[in-house]
């Protein structure tokens, strides 16, 4: 293999949406990390190629300025394949111990002929809402 098959690109027409974020204060979390925000996001493939989704990285940095990086195979254990025209959509959580932080990352894909490719997730805020 060269070092260009290793090489991740952006693919035209996969793109993410973040679909919907809730702080969810009646989640049962941790005393250190009470603030639990659950997120709806969406990956869609407009594209004209076939992608399994392999991994993601997230990075999400709290109003502290603290930084957790969270990286893995598939998401919400699975692996999706979406064929030209699907999308796939989840949700899923982050618990923290302040009131906001920001996440963004990425999802990392292959297409059927092997081509690595990356789709970015858009910078979204969490947020506990003023009552």
């Amino acid at each position: 293999m060269s070092e260009r098959d290793n090489e991740l690109t952006e693919l035209k027409g996969l793109k993410v949406t973040i679909d919907r974020v809730e702080h969810q204060p009646m989640m049962s979390t941790p005393p250190d990390r009470p603030h639990c925000f659950a997120y709806h996001v969406t990956i869609h493939n407009n594209s004209s190629a076939t992608v399994k989704i392999v991994g993601r990285k997230w990075v999400v940095r709290d109003q502290l300025g603290e930084v957790t990086a969270v990286e893995g195979d598939g998401v919400v254990g699975q692996f999706p394949l979406l064929t030209p025209g699907e999308s796939f959509s989840y949700h899923s959580y982050h618990i923290f111990d302040t009131e906001q932080a920001i996440a963004r990352g990425s999802y990392l894909g292959q297409t059927e002929d092997g081509k690595r490719v990356v789709v970015r997730i858009p910078e979204f805020t969490m947020k506990v809402r003023e009552t």
